[in-house]
Order: C-alpha cells, then structure tokens, then sequence
C-alpha cells in the first residue's frame, strides 16, 4: 500500500468526456486520458482493503489492490504482467466492462469507488506504447490438435491458452474478421475496431491459426471437425435475437439492433459485409429503439451519428432508481439508474427514454413500410409468489412515428446450426449448450462449451474466464493430467 492515506487525500476523477454534441461528428471514443501523475493518484485511492471484494467482485479474479499500488509506485510494467497474469485482453475489459469490481470496491461503501476499469485501461495502453505487449511463442509444441468455432473474447482467450499450454489451435469464424460483438456489435466510438485487432494480431504471430469466412454446419460439418481435431470448443456465443411477438411485425423497415450496429461498422471500416443484405440507415427518419439496455444505447448513439432525425428509446422496465435499494446491498452489483454516454448525446440533441411502455401493434403503410407504433403504459408489481408482473394502464394507449424500428431486446440463446440434429449435443432447459458442471464438457466425448453458448448471454469479463476456465478443462483432458494453466471461478459469489 504506496499511499495509507490517498483515499484520503484524493477524491475520485475520471476522464473528461468530449462534448456530447461535438462527438456525434465523429465515430472517435469518447474520453480523454488522464497524464501519469493523475494516473497515479487515482491508484493510490486503493485501500489495500483486507478483504478485497473488488478481487471477488471480478469474474477474472484481477489482483486489483496489486496492480493500482504498483501504479502508484510507478512501476508500469510490473503493473501489465500482474493485469496479464488473470486477464487476456484487459484493453477489451478496460473500455467495455460495466466493472462490477467497482460496485464491489470497500470504498465505495462510503465514497465514490476506486476507477478500477480506468486504471486497467491505462496500465495496458501504456504497455502498448512501450512495445512491452508482444507475442509469446510457446517453447515447446504438442501433437494435439484443438478446434474453437466462434472468435469472440470467450473463444479468443481459449486459443491463446491452450495455445500457451502447447497446442496445436485453430479458429474458425464465420465473419471476415475476429472480435464476436467487439469487432461487429459494439460501435467504434466505445471501442475502436484498430484496437480489438492490435491483440488478435498478436494471438497470430504466437502460431494461432485463423480460419475466416467459415460457417460450420454450412462450409465445413461439425461432423468432420469434429473427426479431424483431438479435442472442439464451442465458443459460438448467444446470437438469437429476441423478436418482437406484435401484430405488424413484418413491415418494412422492423430489423434487428445486431444486424444494424454489424452493417454500420462494416460501412465504417469498408468490410464486405457493408454491402450484403438489405441497406439499414437511420439518416432522415424518426428512429424507435426497443430495448433499454447496452445495445438499446449503441442504437441511439449509432443513429444519431448516421443523421437520425429522432429517436425515442423504449424500455419494458421501471426506471432504475438513483439509489441503492434495500434488497441490493453492497457488495452485489448496483442496480441503479446510469445514463450512458449515447443516452446523454440523446437528450442533448431533444431525444427521450420512456420507461413502462409496451407495443402493441407495428403500423405500416400501405406499402408495407413501418410508419409507427402502437404502446400502452404498464404498471409494475409482483405476484403471490414474489415474481415481478406487469398491468396495462387502461386509457394509456399512445401512437408513434417512425420509419425505423430497432429491437434491441436482448438475446435467447445460442444458433445452434447442425449441432443438435448432426452431431448430438445436448441444450439445457435455456435452449443453451449443456454441459457437465465439472468438466464443462457436453454429452459428447472431447466437445466442450464456452462463453454465452454455455452460460447465457453475459459480460465481456465473464466471457474472457469462461475462455480461460476451459481452455484449462481440455488441457487436462487431452493430456490426462492436471492442467498447470490457471482455473477460474465461473460461478458469481452470492452475496
């Protein structure tokens, strides 16, 4: 512990955020960065707590006090190699993590917590600006061949595991480029597309093979993978979107939140897949965006900078208080309200959030184009047995313009293309991959699950340990002996 007293002396500061009208020119993240000096500040805010639940708050199980005293002292690159040493990519978590570490942090019972996931991103960006990030070849290769379908962070941070323990690792990906949602999901001005391929370059040049533009049960049979390669990682992540179950759904101009925020970035970065399918644009419209949570917000930010000439967001659910409620306590996660960066460049610019709406009805022209909506106020209680339930308001009916509706209501699963009917793998109760709670292999002989395929959909942290956790699983099996890469808890503390 640098500092017994900076918690004291030093209050919390985050980066300075662009101008939200400003931004809304440009697809550039949005915050500034802090100096060294600041940097070090911020880190000796950190208790040293003896009990540190900002550890247990972290599905990687960061060494939090660890890295911001070494921070504090200085000492940059030990600081990395203590961040490397739990987490792959800790550039990915430092910008689009939520941090649950932060709601569990000490300090935050009483002040403003401790920046864990700003001082994350500086200690690897500094290492990045050092050349101290570079490849790491393995020394010795074994004969065991592995395969993992999907290249999203729980399948990226499987391959360079196993690929540290030895192994021989493909990646198939169906898309033109690795990432999951960080390379086609999550808009560039949260995360530049530059940085999430600056580390899958590195994965490379230490001996990963890539194979692209391969979808599995449609180019190459899960069958023959699974013939072909020692061991298989399911890593396909949790894509069905969930639909809108409304009269008029099938108007013109309805499309998924995943497939709008896809195209863009593709549009952005000239990727082939820019050009296939139809053209999704908000430019000139009034945009609705069903759905209130992360993908609901990259929508708004995403229309607005295409030119939208409104948008409204629409959420199910009763606005989070400002406050810690009574049932959510530290240290679990706090469920309160938070403004995102694309919900405040909304309200800036004359847009809105309605919160307890529901629609009814999608109204289209006479064309077949969508034209508006259909919603009904609802009021929120719980049933005889606990359970939240909800009541239409009568008399609250309302209709709304739009020529573009984007459902942005979260996901139901994995797509399961030709792994059922052609290979046998058996779902849980979920419509996800069911596995052994030990092995985390499925019902299949040397074919294991990973990431939101197995879990459900999730955080980029939790997708990171699911990587590392079973990385570790079929290193023991292949080798049948106990794996010396590390283990991970992949079940969260309940508190």
């Amino acid at each position: 512990m640098g500092d017994p007293r900076g918690f004291v002396k030093n209050t919390q500061r985050v980066p300075e955020a662009r101008n939200p009208i400003e931004r809304l020119g440009d697809w550039n993240e949005h915050y500034m960065y802090f100096d060294e000096e600041q940097r070090r500040k911020q880190a000796s805010r950190c208790m040293d707590c003896g009990v540190p639940f900002c550890m247990s708050g972290c599905p990687l199980g960061n060494l939090i006090p660890d890295f911001n005293d070494l921070v504090y002292k200085g000492q940059w690159k030990e600081a990395l190699r203590t961040l490397h040493a739990t987490n792959n990519f800790p550039e990915y978590t430092g910008k689009i993590c939520p941090a649950p570490c932060e709601n569990s942090c000490v300090l935050g019972i009483i002040e403003p917590s401790v920046t864990i996931r700003n001082d994350e991103s500086s200690i690897v960006e500094k290492g990045f600006q050092e050349g101290w990030i570079v490849a790491q070849t393995p020394k010795e290769r074994t004969d065991k061949k592995i395969a993992i379908v999907g290249g999203g962070p729980a399948g990226l941070a499987c391959a360079q595991q196993l690929n540290r323990a030895g192994h021989n690792v493909t990646i198939f990906e169906k898309r033109s480029k690795l990432g999951g949602l960080m390379q086609w999901g999550i808009p560039a001005y949260k995360i530049r597309k530059e940085v999430v391929q600056r580390r899958i370059s590195i994965l490379k040049q230490e001996g990963i093979d890539f194979t692209l533009n391969c979808e599995i049960g449609k180019d190459v049979t899960w069958a023959d993978l699974k013939k072909d390669y020692d061991a298989l990682v399911v890593a396909i992540g949790a894509e069905q979107p969930r639909d809108l179950p409304a009269a008029g759904r099938d108007a013109k101009g309805v499309h998924f939140a995943v497939d709008f925020l896809a195209q863009n970035i593709a549009r952005i970065y000239g990727e082939k897949e820019a050009t296939e399918g139809e053209q999704i644009k908000a430019a000139g419209k009034n945009v609705i965006v069903i759905g209130g949570g992360d993908t609901g917000s990259d929508c708004i930010g995403t229309s607005l900078r295409q030119g939208a000439k409104s948008v409204v967001s629409f959420e199910l659910m009763p606005k989070p208080p400002q406050e810690r409620a009574e049932h959510n306590p530290w240290p679990q996660y706090a469920r309160v309200f938070k403004e995102s960066s694309s919900m405040e460049e909304n309200r800036n610019s004359g847009g809105q959030v309605e919160y307890c709406i529901a629609t009814k009805e999608v109204l289209k022209d006479e064309k077949g184009n969508v034209k508006g909506l259909k919603t009904v106020r609802v009021e929120w209680s719980t049933d005889d047995h606990g359970r939240p339930t909800f009541d239409e308001v009568p008399g609250s009916e309302e209709t709304w313009d739009a020529e573009l509706i984007l459902l942005a209501m979260g996901f139901t699963g994995p797509v399961i293309q030709g792994m059922v009917d052609e290979l046998g793998v058996e779902l849980d109760l979920r419509g996800n991959l069911k596995t052994d709670d030990a092995s985390k292999m499925t019902n299949l002989e040397g074919v294991f699950a990973a990431g939101d395929c197995r879990r459900g959909q999730s955080l980029v942290v939790w997708a990171i340990a699911e990587g590392r956790e079973i990385a570790s699983n079929v290193d023991t099996w292949l080798m049948k002996k106990a794996s010396l890469l590390p283990r991970v808890r992949l079940t969260p503390y309940r508190y």
